[in-house]
């Protein structure tokens, strides 16, 4: 994966020691990304740094890598899948390659083809190419968001890093509070993008391009994700488009066991990671598989688990999560992810990396992207339901629908659904009608609010979100809204990052996702919604491309959310008393000391049930946990062991 850093002025930087010293500063806050190796580059007006994860051409991938006339400059996190026949088209082109790397390969490309070169690539990266002849420089994301890019300016600069803990020996000032960002966070899992949390902090879109140069500054996207105007989708036959997406899978797959270090498998037990695995297996190879473990009953999936590595006969190496290790690893985890979170899911996807370092791997496969891709949330199935409540209000099927949705909950809690699921229905035709019922559900944590926090938040949460929405959405069908939704907010701003790639490098892993090649993406997207969601069946073209590689438990298993022990596995952690002191609720500003104390109490009685409270405690502990890390600067802990 690596880590970059950087800094950008078109008046000329201020050159020698103190600039080389500026920029190893921002690379050792990030070390934890690229283990590896460093590197420096410094001009006139660009300075770039880089952190090294290697994985392919271990010996020739230096970086800051530099082109063979010393016009081009590039320093990248990630890995361009199809470096291979991009290589190859080059060299018949005339281009002479001095490495094996696939870094190598950007150079050559953008010198051949310009900014477009961007549209070529295959691949997860960000990146930040310094064109030495024209004097600009291009700051680019992944056409999914996988690898994080931030920036921020101060003066004429233009401060950028992989993380934004990089930016922050660079800055003439400390990071403040965006209010309001925080605020959809506690609507959304995650701000509102390009927000991040700080004022002044941008991150990068996912797709997107931004160019500095003397005269001018662009964006522009190589990357659009977007659907056909509802009634203009494919309606191919199921069987073909099983046909189509098992080929696409497959070579996906194989391009991404491209390494020059083993690659290993994530295993939860779901369709997905087994999938993935299956078709590592049916290539000839013999992963090794990665798995998590709770010792909590409710939450665990070992017997899937092990359903799947026994039938393919591959090595398995687990690790079992507990409420102590969960709460011993929030702090850690707070400073990877740089926000607040409402749920501890990221705390053992963090403790299942250190399993993977440790083990002697650097990269894993990941099922990540296929519910967002292939529609296999609930959220998906559940927009579905209400649109058939909102069109026939007295239909006598409504609650029959409830018991397919959840056929293992009890009569009460199915009354609670029919609550929860009948709000809104005369907002049937707004673009963010699938998502309303879990947003209202989130942001009752706001009850805990302060009076000056409320003050400083700038406009609703919804109002923004709708804003925020890409005009065509209208046009779309409403399972394409809800994937949308999904994929360019929750996943790319909670759970590719958040729960993905912080998670993962907080170890020096990298993750490699199948499910989001640009290609997969572009045909999912191109299908009618009858073809991936007829009726309630969850991702069944997925399930028909590999129905011959998987048993039939994991094929016709109900899907199961990733979770983790929550607000309960807080309740004996040592710092909590200290963070949630009416001194420090206090000296932070978010929340009402009084109703903390309350929903705290609570939690030591063993009473915290309602997933809304549990909520609420893991966003206002990470909340004040992430201001004492970044906005006061109490930074001891970093080095401290997993």
């Amino acid at each position: 994966m690596c880590g970059v850093a950087g800094i950008w002025n078109p008046a000329a930087l201020a050159s020698g020691e103190s600039l080389s010293l500026r920029l190893s500063k921002m690379s050792q806050r990030i070390a934890h990304r690229g283990p590896d190796d460093d590197g420096i580059y410094t001009d006139t007006y660009v300075g770039l740094a880089h952190r090294r994860l290697s994985v392919i051409d271990l010996h020739g991938g230096h970086q800051p890598m530099m082109s063979s006339d010393e016009q081009l400059v590039v320093s990248y996190n990630g890995e361009i899948f199809n470096f291979v026949e991009l290589r190859e088209t080059l060299v018949e082109k005339g281009w002479a390659f001095r490495t094996e790397s696939d870094t190598e390969v950007l150079l050559a490309a953008y010198h051949h083809y310009g900014e477009q070169f961007l549209s070529l690539l295959n691949g997860q990266f960000a990146l930040a190419l310094w064109d030495k002849r024209h004097k600009k420089l291009l700051l680019a994301r992944d056409h999914a968001g996988i690898h994080p890019l931030f920036f921020t300016r101060q003066g004429g600069e233009v401060l950028f890093a992989s993380e934004i803990k990089s930016l922050m020996p660079a800055m003439h000032h400390s990071l403040q509070p965006d209010y309001s960002a925080l605020d959809h966070i506690f609507t959304f899992w995650s701000p509102l993008p390009p927000a991040t949390g700080f004022q002044g902090v941008e991150q990068l879109m996912p797709g997107e391009c931004l160019v500095l140069s003397e005269s001018a500054e662009r964006r522009f996207v190589f990357f659009e994700w977007s659907y056909p105007p509802s009634g203009q989708e494919r309606r191919d036959s199921p069987e073909q488009l099983a046909a189509e997406l098992r080929e696409i899978l497959e070579d996906s797959v194989r391009i991404r066991l491209r390494a020059d270090v083993p690659v290993g498998c994530y295993l939860s037990g779901g369709l997905d990671s087994s999938a993935t695995t299956a078709l590592v297996a049916s290539m000839g190879k013999k992963p090794t598989t990665f798995s998590l473990n709770f010792s909590d009953p409710s939450v665990d999936e070992r017997e899937w688990q092990e359903s799947l590595y026994q039938h393919l006969g591959v090595a398995h190496r687990s690790i079992t999560v507990g409420e102590t290790e969960i709460a011993k690893g929030l702090p850690r985890a707070i400073w990877h992810t740089e926000r607040p979170i409402l749920r501890s899911a990221p705390v053992p996807m963090m403790h299942l990396s250190s399993l993977v370092r440790d083990s002697g791997f650097k990269v894993v496969l990941t099922g990540e992207g296929a519910d967002e891709v292939l529609s296999g949330y609930d959220i998906f199935k559940e927009s579905k339901v209400r649109h058939f409540w909102a069109r026939q209000a007295g239909s006598q099927w409504r609650w029959a629908l409830l018991r397919r949705l959840y056929p293992w909950m009890d009569l009460g809690s199915l009354n609670y659904l029919k609550r929860f699921f009948g709000q809104d229905l005369e907002r049937l035709n707004d673009s963010v009608f699938s998502h309303l019922p879990r947003w209202k559900n989130t942001a009752q944590s706001k009850q805990f609010y302060s009076d000056a926090m409320r003050s400083k938040v700038s406009g609703s949460a919804m109002d923004a979100v709708e804003r925020w929405m890409p005009q065509q959405a209208d046009q779309w069908a409403p399972l394409h809204q809800g994937q949308f939704l999904e994929s360019r907010l929750l996943m790319d701003g909670y759970l590719l990052s958040s729960q993905g790639d912080r998670m993962l490098m907080a170890n020096g892993i990298e993750g490699r996702f199948p499910f989001l090649d640009p290609r997969l993406i572009q045909f999912a997207n191109s299908i009618a919604p009858s073809r991936k969601l007829p009726g309630l069946n969850e991702k069944a073209l997925l399930k028909m491309a590999v129905k011959d590689l998987l048993p039939k438990g994991i094929l016709n298993r109900p899907k199961q959310p990733y979770r983790a022990p929550d607000g309960t596995s807080l309740a004996s952690a040592s710092f909590m008393e200290s963070v949630l002191s009416k001194r420090s609720i206090e000296r932070g500003g978010y929340f009402d000391a009084k109703k903390v104390e309350m929903l705290w109490r609570k939690a030591q009685a063993g009473r915290l049930h309602a997933m809304r409270d549990q909520m609420a405690l893991v966003g206002i502990v990470s909340t004040q946990i992430w201001h004492e890390q970044f906005i006061e600067g109490k930074t001891d802990f970093i080095n401290v062991a997993a």
